[in-house]
């Protein structure tokens, strides 16, 4: 393990460098991304009309964004309407400082967390412990992570960057015994040690993959049943939410889960979805005596005024990260902040700053397989590129990259000037060609090929070929050029 695992960083390429030689990450990377990868393909070749329902989940984007106030107020006076509580968060220090206040307020000092990737953009875990509470995470793999001291690395797996011998190793040390490398013998054991903590806990705290506006229900979507324990066993529920997360209606909710299910994991729905609306009424056997619900901004309506608002669409369920290619071999600390893969390298800029984080918009082929992806077809490529245009519109690029892309830009509105530098390069690469490839290029334009071969330039460009072809199709009329020859656009 690394420090990158550790800390939260802006040290995107240190971080890479170092993922790419770690032997155990990329195994592990290729087992995950690859099986989920293949879940949700399968997922979607067996879901009727699927390309039509994402575009019905991202038209119940659209549309709850374009009227996000409407929606949080409706859903505010739901929740408060069936006994429950909203609290609204300005930013992570609000969201934290309330929800300390809740504990505090309601005497709680054990707490029990469902995976919550809002919780962990706003630290809320060190907040609590300062102020006296136990806090443990109850999905089994933030549990692992959690008594590693690491960061989440993905999504929906956040110890991903584990083997199972790692794993065994990890657990053993916290419990103070050795156990075994066997996944059904560890998972017991996580399960005989969670169970006591939700028993004894008085707080749970969750996020929500969704919250219905119309009945002010919190949906919360997992395969492990923590998010169920977590909320109805303590006495007090605390919900916190990014405010993008509230859909209109219970109708939306089918058309929501569909496509978030099957594109995070494959499946035609989770092992467990868990509806809550509102707190424990006098009938009901279980539920919390208190449910608060944290409504957050923390730069959302920053993004929502922005050209790249459509990154808000996001369900957070991972498919991405499992086809990105960079992703793939680098895996989620390098990206240094909570969100990873390529919604978080438009993400993470938007909420800590280009400044910092002005590596990501650039970790992208633009491949556009993220968007394919998606389950609301969210256009990442696009969004990337509008980071990147900011970044050149702030001149935060290297001399050397400016003068070459205005040198380029120069040469191809001259299109004579075009073909004579193209016929230069040709001439140019013969010493590095090998088989039509480039596998080394001098400085400044080394960087192209240290971890990959750059297709060779062609020793006739499309021009002359297609020169050629014309005049072996057809003869030239007498006294004319072949570009006369040619036909009219």
């Amino acid at each position: 393990m690394t420090e990158y695992a550790r800390h939260e960083h802006h040290d995107f390429l240190g971080a890479s460098a170092q993922a790419l030689v770690d032997q155990p990450l990329q195994a592990a990377l290729a087992r995950l991304t690859s099986t989920l990868m293949a879940g949700n393909r399968r997922g979607y070749a067996a879901l009727v009309d699927s390309d039509a329902l994402r575009d019905h989940a991202k038209r119940i984007k659209e549309h709850t964004l374009a009227h996000l106030d409407r929606y949080l107020e409706q859903l505010e006076a739901s929740v408060v309407a069936l006994g429950g509580r909203v609290h609204w968060a300005e930013t992570a220090e609000d969201a934290r400082r309330l929800v300390v206040e809740i504990a505090a307020k309601a005497g709680c000092k054990r707490a029990v967390k469902s995976k919550s990737m809002t919780s962990e953009e706003v630290h809320l875990n060190p907040a609590l412990e300062a102020a006296g509470i136990e806090v443990t995470e109850t999905d089994f793999g933030e549990f692992i992570i959690q008594v590693a001291g690491e960061r989440p690395s993905h999504l929906v797996a956040p110890a991903v960057h584990h083997t199972r011998e790692s794993v065994a190793r990890v657990l053993g040390q916290h419990l103070g015994r050795q156990l075994p490398d066997d996944p059904a013998a560890l998972a017991m054991v996580g399960r005989t040690v969670l169970r006591e903590k939700f028993r004894a806990a008085d707080l749970g705290i969750s996020g929500a993959n969704f919250a219905v506006a119309e009945t002010g229900t919190i949906v919360l979507v997992t395969n492990e049943g923590n998010g169920r324990l977590s909320s109805t066993m303590p006495r007090v529920h605390v919900a916190l939410m990014g405010m993008e997360k509230v859909i209109p209606r219970l109708a939306d909710l089918a058309v929501m889960l569909k496509v978030l299910t099957n594109s995070a994991t494959g499946q035609k729905i989770s092992s467990y979805v868990t509806m809550l609306t509102g707190p424990r009424r006098a009938h009901d056997l279980d539920g919390p005596e208190e449910l608060h619900v944290v409504i957050m901004d923390n730069g959302r309506s920053a993004i929502l005024r922005s050209a790249n608002r459509e990154a808000l669409y996001c369900l957070r369920c991972g498919a991405c990260l499992n086809v990105c290619p960079i992703y793939q071999n680098i895996g989620g600390h390098a990206y240094g902040w909570v969100y990873p893969g390529p919604i978080g390298a438009v993400l993470t800029p938007m909420f800590t700053g280009l400044d910092t984080a002005q590596h990501l918009p650039r970790a992208s082929t633009l491949c556009g397989a993220c968007r394919e992806a998606c389950p609301v077809k969210i256009n990442i490529p696009h969004l990337l590129l509008n980071l990147r245009q900011q970044l050149v519109e702030r001149r935060d690029v290297p001399w050397v990259e400016r003068g070459l892309f205005t040198l380029w830009a120069w040469i191809m509105r001259h299109p004579r000037l075009y073909e004579s530098a193209i016929a230069l390069a040709a001439f140019a690469q013969k010493p590095f060609v090998k088989q039509g490839w480039l596998s080394r290029l001098p400085a400044p334009f080394a960087g192209w090929t240290q971890s990959r071969d750059f297709k060779a330039v062609a020793s006739r460009s499309f021009r002359q070929r297609w020169q050629e072809t014309l005049q072996h199709e057809r003869p030239v009329a007498h006294g004319a050029t072949p570009e006369e020859a040619m036909p009219h656009e």
